[in-house]
């Protein structure tokens, strides 16, 4: 089987847009639901409410991959997961590595969904000593020592941080230099890296601070302008701030993604 270091998905060649590969897993996803209920069809309406989005859109998306479905009948289940995935890459193996094995790295690899979306956690690697040869979800943990040899023996070029924001950046230089072209970023920090390498940045607080944002707008609906003075503002502000420690220290107000 072929590994992700010799063969990376068409999509940026083919002039897909960044913001219609961001929603194929979403359809992915919706498609792979319908595909284990062994349903045959489905039409851009059905699809695009189970994906979240408009079926306009959608059917744009679709556009890019020379899917146009049939009037009347709608687009193929089975043959949209195969060009979906395709064009993902994710017909083929790519191995991970995963940096940082504390909560969520433990986590993260006890995921089940990596095999059957086409992703193989090759290694498990930490920096703590007492931490080398534990097994976490059947894989032995290996030392921050072993790193470029792990990711050269193994070909990877998907790297995972999920340590603190400290040592995020070094664990970052590392990769690239050993090899690793996309990394998924868990630490709550901005890697810095060279052209050429993807990141994708993962930030659970972010998310929480955005639904905090429209929960407040709600409220502020239900309650009347009161609720949004510039009092009461300064004063949720405030009490946002002194609660945003953690183990990795004091952590900026607003982190860009």
């Amino acid at each position: 089987m072929a590994t992700g270091r010799t063969h990376r998905p068409a999509t940026r060649s083919r002039g897909i847009p960044e913001a219609t590969v961001a929603r194929l897993p979403l359809y992915l996803r919706a498609l792979t639901a319908l595909s284990e209920r062994s349903v045959p069809t489905v039409s851009s309406e059905e699809l695009a409410a189970a994906a979240g989005v408009n079926s306009a859109k959608l059917r744009k998306d679709f556009s890019y991959l020379g899917s146009y479905g049939t009037r009347g009948v709608g687009y193929d289940v089975e043959y949209l997961v195969y060009q979906i995935s395709r064009e993902l890459g994710l017909t083929q193996d790519w191995p991970v590595v995963i940096v940082g094995i504390g909560n969520l790295g433990a986590a993260l690899a006890n995921y089940g969904g990596f095999a059957s979306r086409g992703f193989r956690v090759a290694a498990l690697i930490d920096a703590d000593p007492a931490m080398a040869g534990k097994p976490v979800a059947g894989i032995g943990v290996q030392h921050t020592d072993e790193l470029e040899h792990i990711i050269e023996s193994n070909g990877v070029s998907i790297g995972v941080i999920a340590t603190p924001a400290g040592a995020a950046q070094q664990v970052c230089d590392r990769l690239v230099a050993a090899g690793v072209t996309s990394i998924l970023n868990f630490a709550p920090t901005v890697l810095t890296v060279p052209d050429g390498v993807d990141v994708r940045k993962v930030d659970l607080s972010i998310e929480l601070q955005i639904l905090a944002f429209h929960e407040q707008r709600k409220a502020g609906e239900e309650t009347g302008p009161e609720s949004g003075t510039p009092a009461t503002a300064a004063r949720a502000a405030a009490a946002v701030a002194g609660d945003r420690k953690g183990p990795d220290g004091d952590m900026p107000a607003v982190m860009p993604a």
